[in-house]
């Protein structure tokens, strides 16, 4: 039996949505109260038992490098100053026995083309890939709860939940047939689909543990709009051999690829923040009540 141990991160997106926010530092850097949004994804990964962290970048994106990245002259002036708790805290970013590992997607050719930048460092592997735009509220954390399913059915799993009819353009969307609680054997996928074509409202939102025949897959595609090799292509085509899974998730998932979304992550994570839950709550309360 395979276990989940890579996990892939796309992060060559150019975040045009937060522009001009991240004309300079890209959207996964996005701060959540005193966290970014790739450090909540990675931490989801880590209680997954996930040990080879892949980023899939570009030349833009060093600031996520560096984040993950050993800071000497930071930790050594924390050290001087005696602050030890700050110290940990900093540490903790890049956790021992933990691989870090980034590969350059040189051309921004769809989410399908960043999957198979990971390839060579897969190899024949099931893996992970985590949007870190959905940020996902859970406990245990999502992939957690995706990589205990895979244990026991190993095959491909898609993190799933409901979405507004008038969203499903947005999504790629599933047909389903029940398999057992929260589980649903996928018959179809459909990359966007408008809602009056669309074969349901179950949209794939950013969690997915996939097997390593994705890659012969993704491989074979025609590329799509813009030139773009969608992932969700490579798994319809997937779907014709192996069997594919629909996971519906427990957890609260917040699109913070929107502004909505990120503002709406950013109220709900501050008022359970310790440092700042209180206060916070208290402004709230004074401002709008």
């Amino acid at each position: 039996m395979q276990k989940v141990r890579k996990a892939v991160f796309p992060v060559a997106g150019l975040g045009t949505r937060f522009l001009p926010a991240t004309k300079a530092s890209p959207k996964e850097m996005l701060p959540i109260v005193d966290k970014p949004l790739i450090q909540y994804a990675v931490e989801e990964a880590l209680e997954a038992g996930i040990t080879d962290i892949i980023f899939i970048s570009s030349r833009t994106k060093r600031t996520v490098e560096d984040h993950f990245d050993k800071a000497y002259e930071l930790e050594t002036e924390l050290a001087g100053r005696g602050k030890d708790k700050v110290l940990e805290l900093v540490q903790s970013i890049r956790p021992a026995g933990v691989n870090f590992i980034y590969i350059r997607q040189a051309e921004a050719l769809g989410l399908g083309h960043a999957v198979l930048c990971a390839k060579p460092v897969v190899g024949n592997e099931p893996f992970a890939v985590i949007l870190a735009d959905d940020l996902i509220d859970a406990r245990p954390a999502v992939m957690r709860q995706m990589a205990d399913q895979y244990n026991y059915y190993q095959c491909s799993i898609l993190g799933v939940q409901q979405v507004a009819p008038e969203e499903t353009a947005s999504y790629g969307i599933v047909d389903v047939s029940p398999l057992a609680d929260s589980v649903s054997r996928v018959n179809a996928i459909v990359e966007k689909p408008k809602p009056e074509v669309a074969p349901s409202t179950l949209g794939v939102v950013g969690r997915y543990i996939l097997t390593p025949r994705i890659f012969h897959h993704i491989e074979h595609l025609k590329p799509g709009a813009g030139g773009e090799l969608q992932l969700t292509d490579a798994i319809a085509a997937l779907l014709q051999e192996q069997q594919v899974l629909a996971y519906a998730f427990e957890g609260i998932r917040y699109d913070c690829g929107s502004k909505l979304g990120y503002l709406q992550a950013t109220v709900e994570y501050a008022m359970k923040h310790p440092e700042v839950s209180d206060e916070f709550a208290a402004y709230l309360k004074d401002r709008f009540c």
